[in-house]
């Protein structure tokens, strides 16, 4: 894909404040001194059984690089691929799930756009607010900065466990109360903190989402593996085989930019690059502040630090 956009041609305006070139989770297109307006898209297949549920998560999915940018949601359009002669009372669950996720955040649905597909997809396109000036980049991270993340990892293992039948009804349960959960309060938290940079942790895992704010800040990005927080059962499942195709691309891809201090368990280093669905957000700010920020909000932990570039953007320590 960066091969591709290296060739589209980019037409320059003083009001794009967020483009795409370091990768970042949303746009930003200033209207006003004082107002901006953030935008992303995302949709996916079916991860869940459920499809009330699986509605939700998609909304939540794609509210989350709003709340990554520091901005508030406030309208959504709808991305459908549904199959024609699909059961009505299953897309209906899908479109009620997500319009109550959309409305908990506090933003409204003005429509959307559908398509037939014999593969079920489903997500939506935000628009949100955001000051000018007070704009949560990836690319902002500091020498001396705390990185934070704010929710387990283990989404995607947990997902491929289910489908090969080997997952605790407990464990997916709690994958998916956590992919439910929007990452608004983290985000109103982290606005009160002297914040540096901020991504969310989604398709490319920890490690692709790190490799990304280490590049766009010209740093590199240490993570003490062992801080790290992880859901239910999913080291049990990754040494038990349960690995997505997802993870096995990021880690192929991302692997090069990643040093290894130390000896890692093989399962362990896996879920650093297992795809979330609705994952936490990964925040670079002052010390100080990270224990302040983990103090208000208790899911809020300290994984590493972002230290002066070195041989590879990532340090695994």
């Amino acid at each position: 894909m960066d091969q591709v956009l290296a060739a589209i041609p980019r037409a320059t305006n003083p009001n794009v404040l967020v483009g795409y070139d370091t990768s970042d989770d949303a746009g930003v297109f200033r209207l006003t001194p004082e107002f901006a307006l953030v935008q992303t898209v995302d949709f996916f297949t079916p991860i869940v059984d459920d499809p009330h549920t699986y509605g939700a998560i998609a909304a939540a999915n794609a509210l989350s690089d709003v709340y990554a940018m520091g901005g508030k949601p406030l309208t959504a359009l709808s991305i459908l691929a549904y199959p024609g002669k699909g059961d009505l009372d299953v897309l209906a669950a899908i479109l009620k799930g997500g319009a109550e996720k959309i409305h908990e955040a506090g933003a409204v649905i003005l429509g959307g756009h559908s398509v037939n597909d014999d593969d079920i997809k489903f997500g939506y396109a935000v628009s949100g607010s955001i000051h000018p000036e007070r704009i949560f980049t990836n690319a902002g991270a500091r020498p001396g900065d705390a990185l934070v993340l704010t929710k387990r990892l283990g989404t995607g293992v947990i997902a491929t466990a289910l489908k090969q039948g080997i997952a605790r009804e407990s464990d997916v349960c709690a994958s998916i109360e956590q992919m439910l959960t929007l990452n608004r309060e983290a985000c109103e938290t982290m606005l009160h903190f002297a914040v540096h940079a901020c991504t969310d942790v989604t398709g490319f895992g920890l490690l692709g989402h790190a490799r990304e704010m280490a590049l766009g800040s010209g740093a590199t990005l240490e993570i003490e593996v062992d801080t790290l927080l992880l859901l239910p059962g999913a080291l049990e499942y990754a040494a038990a085989g349960a690995i997505p195709a997802g993870l096995n691309n990021n880690r192929e891809f991302i692997g090069p930019c990643v040093t290894a201090a130390r000896e890692i368990l093989p399962e362990l280093e896996a879920l650093l690059y297992d795809p979330q669905t609705s994952g936490g957000l990964l925040i670079a700010l002052p010390e100080a502040d990270a224990v302040e920020l983990s103090l208000r909000h208790p899911a809020a932990v300290r994984i590493g630090r972002v230290v002066p570039r070195a041989a590879t953007p990532l340090t695994l320590i």
